[in-house]
């Protein structure tokens, strides 16, 4: 039913809830999955921007440290999902607009997401699952996170 299952991860818990029921789908489906972090370049100013739960000091603001910081979030990723293909996608950008593209680019199935931010006051100023729910251009699987 999937050959290809896209899961974002900015290596948080909740996050890490969503992978492994990605890879737990991936594995009874024999599917592709695709593990997707987005980040962000800096802007200017200074101060600790985030990758993830592993901030990025300022004066390491540079394309390659964001980079390098999502790439170690995909690698701890993969690795606790060893029993599955696993293709890693690590790409700048807003978290939602990131997730989408991959699961376009890979032709998926299917994309899971985790809860975190679909309840209270984030639900209704914009969550990134809320905004993977209405856009994506397949199933959206919300993995219960939060």
């Amino acid at each position: 039913m999937f050959s290809n299952i896209v899961v974002g991860t900015d290596g948080s818990e909740t996050a890490k809830l969503a992978v492994s029921l990605a890879a737990d789908l991936a594995k009874k489906h024999g599917a592709v999955l695709h593990l997707v972090n987005a980040y962000k370049t800096p802007s200017g100013r200074t101060g600790v921007v985030q990758a993830g739960p592993t901030g990025v000091a300022a004066q390491e603001t540079s394309a390659e440290a964001f980079k390098a910081v999502s790439k170690k979030i995909l690698a701890e990723a993969a690795r606790a999902t060893s029993e599955v293909k696993v293709e890693t996608h690590s790409e700048r950008g807003a978290p939602a607009d990131v997730v989408i593209s991959v699961a376009e680019e890979t032709g998926a199935e299917v994309i899971v997401v985790g809860s975190k931010g679909m309840q209270g006051a984030r639900r209704i100023i914009g969550s990134v699952p809320n905004s993977i729910a209405h856009r994506a251009p397949c199933h959206v699987l919300i993995a219960k996170t939060a």
